[in-house]
């Protein structure tokens, strides 16, 4: 009788992983693959990357998830090469071509002038291509079917547009932007509006709100090091309160963390708690710089507990 291999039990980690995700594979199968190697418990991504599209992919593990709806809401940047004078259905590489025209020729003026017109608030139509729901359904599957179904435009920030390198057909740009930008989108308004349409040949995500690409790790880098789950998480996992460095911190004593940890209000004020800045997100310590969990100190002067973490027993 063959005997069956026992896994190993899934291990309760508490980190984030900065991926530098690969062309053509999606979102979901990155993080499939990062948990598989961790042998974690819990995971989840923050925000997906299009198969054809790379770059950082903050992957969030145990406790870490708690704070991954900052990541989705934070703002990001691109970098893109868009070709112009062919439109796909997808307004990507993957899809079907839909129509050619003939590039005009355009000077730098010509290009900025058109540019500008997509700086600042603009609204956008998301595309059919896209996990929007319609009736509980995502628009892509709709769109495999041959249907087109109406979409209302939404309002999104350009926060800077700059053109990179120019060699027509084709325009670099760099792109930072607010949450929910299509840059698929971007790129073929700013085809529609040149007059000849446009699809992107590359994309690649640099930054997500503070976290950089320069401190995210290759997978393939990832699944050839050497050692089991644990070790890789010393490795690679960041902290979790790692994600919060632009939040200053707050340090309590062993009664007060106590209190905190149950979810009661603390007044600064009254007992005597070092809080360097006004109103706003703190990161709360323990004892000997425990992360505890963030609060909001309110405009009444009142620090209330906000996400609270899990202490594990390593």
């Amino acid at each position: 009788m063959e005997k069956q291999v026992r896994r190993a039990p899934r291990l309760d980690l508490d980190g984030v992983l900065l991926l530098d995700k690969p062309k053509d594979i999606t979102s979901n199968d990155a993080l499939i693959r990062a948990k598989r190697l961790f042998n974690a418990k819990k995971a989840g991504h923050t925000g997906t990357l299009d198969p054809f599209a790379t770059g950082l992919l903050p992957l969030c593990f145990g406790e870490a998830t708690k704070f991954s709806q900052d990541l989705l809401d934070a703002d990001k940047t691109y970098d893109t090469v868009v070709k112009l004078g062919k439109v796909t259905d997808t307004g990507d590489t993957e899809g079907l071509v839909l129509r050619t025209a003939k590039v005009p020729s355009l000077t730098l003026s010509d290009i900025e002038t058109v540019l500008d017109r997509f700086r600042g608030a603009i609204k956008q139509v998301p595309p059919m291509y896209s996990a929007l729901k319609r009736d509980g359904k995502p628009l892509y599957e709709y769109a495999r079917e041959g249907i087109t179904v109406e979409r209302a435009a939404r309002d999104v920030i350009i926060h800077e547009l700059r053109l990179v390198d120019w060699q027509m057909p084709f325009m670099t740009l760099s792109v930072t932007c607010s949450k929910g930008t299509y840059i698929r989108v971007l790129g073929a308004d700013i085809g529609e509006a040149i007059g000849c349409g446009a699809h992107l040949v590359a994309l690649r995500r640099t930054r997500v709100g503070e976290l950089s690409l320069s401190d995210a790790i290759e997978l393939e880098l990832l699944q050839n090091a050497s050692g089991d789950g644990a070790s890789l998480a010393s490795q690679f996992l960041k902290p979790v309160d790692w994600l919060l460095a632009q939040s200053p911190a707050v340090t309590l004593d062993e009664a007060l963390a106590k209190r905190y940890r149950h979810g009661q209000r603390l007044s600064p004020v009254k007992e005597g708690i070092d809080v360097p800045q006004g109103a706003g997100r703190y990161r709360i310590y323990g004892p000997e710089g425990v992360f505890l969990g963030t609060a909001k100190l309110r405009d009444d002067g009142i620090l209330a507990p906000e996400r609270l973490v899990a202490l594990r027993e390593h």
